[in-house]
């Protein structure tokens, strides 16, 4: 049996975009996401999330949900265009009001709010005015996180401003498969620096907003291996890390980017402004950490900013993602997190797998994700164990969702949805995390 410390929260989590649905209900203004998700071709068989799981119409049974489970934390984000449709100037007061409602829900029912300020849904019409390319959308951000901490704060302590910057850059802006869905290497790299100064900002603003505030960022990892001894495929290794792991923890925790990244980028390199690398690191009081595998790379000459290549591994298992199970990858990360970083408390803010779900008479038997949970909580344990201070795990999913580019073909969720009926079915996963939950413990 494995204790997990006094206090530790349980949660999941979720993004606004992916299950909300209520696209352009009450004032709500489109976001990036509402946009791209409609353009031909974009999306598995051409879904979108207007509706997703409906949950600005559902959300009561979805607290009561996670209340039943025994979880007492819930991370969710806000829309931004449903609280600011332009991004700027008046804000949407039904769009406060609805997640004014949730806070209030979740306090009723004991569960503490970790509230995401961005989930990669970015107002439309800041799009329209240079988006993420223009300095100016992070002191926007700031605005926005000014009025999000207004709203809520009284009530609302905990606090994450961005959402993996990393994938929100490289899947946005590299290789466009998520929106805006462009492919533009440098204005990537430009991207990474205003989503970090845009977390500055956001930081100050919620300081000032939410006395007694607890803020972080959540950043995603993947730790790297490489594929041999060869000291070409450790150099790879840590080529491939500094691109997908230290350009992003860098800036927020040592107020610096790696200097060996910005050597290798050239050209591509963002321009950086006097001050700015204060700007982009005020102090926070917890690291949100998402990871779900690792990488094992290659030397590869032909890649041009990281010289390295990911080696899919053979005869493991995977996720329906295509993604390895290999549970040490979260004892390694967060470990080398505070040996490395010295970071402040950490929370897993994302962790899960997807699988195919069948409704057999009513119930969802789903053996693989609840051992994928197991396996991951064990690692998690281990870390606490040797030093690690890890004060929460949110599973991803609580709901299935709008999985993104993938539509609703990957269900990642504890709770089975049907997208046709909206009915909810806790899998045998959930049933098995709440209980976790509910005794702070595993059998180990």
């Amino acid at each position: 049996m494995l204790q997990f410390p006094d206090g530790f929260l349980w949660g999941a989590a979720t993004a606004a975009y992916q299950i909300e649905g209520g696209h352009s209900a009450d004032g709500k203004g489109p976001s990036i996401w509402d946009t791209f998700s409609h353009i031909p071709g974009k999306i598995f068989e051409n879904q979108n999330g207007d509706v997703a799981c409906d949950h600005c119409h559902r959300y009561r049974d979805d607290v009561g949900i996670m209340a039943e489970l025994g979880l007492n934390a819930y991370r969710f984000s806000v829309s931004w265009p449903r609280v600011m449709p332009r991004g700027t100037g008046a804000p949407n007061q039904k769009g406060l009001d609805f997640y004014s409602q949730l806070v209030d829900t979740l306090l009723e029912r004991n569960i503490r709010p970790f509230i995401t300020l961005y989930h990669w849904d970015l107002p439309q019409a800041m799009e329209d005015r240079g988006g993420w390319g223009a300095r100016d959308t992070a002191a926007a951000f700031g605005d926005y996180a000014a009025l999000i901490g207004r709203t809520l704060g009284d009530r609302a302590k905990d606090w994450i401003t961005l959402n993996e910057p990393l994938a929100s850059t490289t899947a946005g802006y590299v290789f466009g498969i998520h929106a805006p869905g462009k492919q533009n290497p440098q204005l990537a790299f430009q991207v990474s620096h205003h989503l970090n100064l845009a977390h500055g900002h956001a930081v100050r603003a919620l300081r000032a907003a939410v006395p007694n505030s607890h803020l972080g960022i959540t950043e995603v990892s993947m730790p790297v291996y490489p594929a041999s001894d060869a000291d070409a495929d450790r150099q790879a290794a840590q080529r491939y890390d500094g691109v997908v792991n230290r350009w992003y923890w860098d800036p927020p925790l040592r107020g610096a980017y790696p200097s060996d990244v910005l050597e290798r980028l050239g050209a591509l390199a963002p321009k950086i402004e006097d001050g700015d690398l204060k700007l982009v690191s005020p102090p926070i009081d917890f690291f949100g950490h998402n990871s779900y595998t690792r990488a094992v790379v290659k030397d590869d000459p032909s890649s041009m900013v990281m010289g390295a290549t990911q080696i899919p591994q053979e005869n493991t298992p995977k996720t329906e993602m295509g993604w390895e199970v290999y549970p040490n990858h979260l004892y390694d990360a967060l470990t080398r997190i505070t040996r490395e970083y010295n970071a402040p408390d950490i929370y897993i803010t994302e962790n899960g797998a997807a699988y195919v779900d069948e409704v057999v008479n009513g119930a969802v038997n789903d053996p693989q994700r609840t051992d994928y949970l197991r396996t991951h909580l064990i690692a998690a344990h281990s870390a606490i164990q040797d030093g690690v201070r890890l004060r929460g795990y949110f599973c991803w999913s609580l709901l299935d969702n709008f999985e993104w580019s993938f539509g609703y073909s990957k269900r990642f969720g504890i709770v089975y949805v049907d997208y046709a009926t909206q009915r909810r079915i806790v899998k045998a996963s959930g049933r098995f995390f709440g209980e976790v939950a509910r005794r702070n413990r595993i059998e180990g």
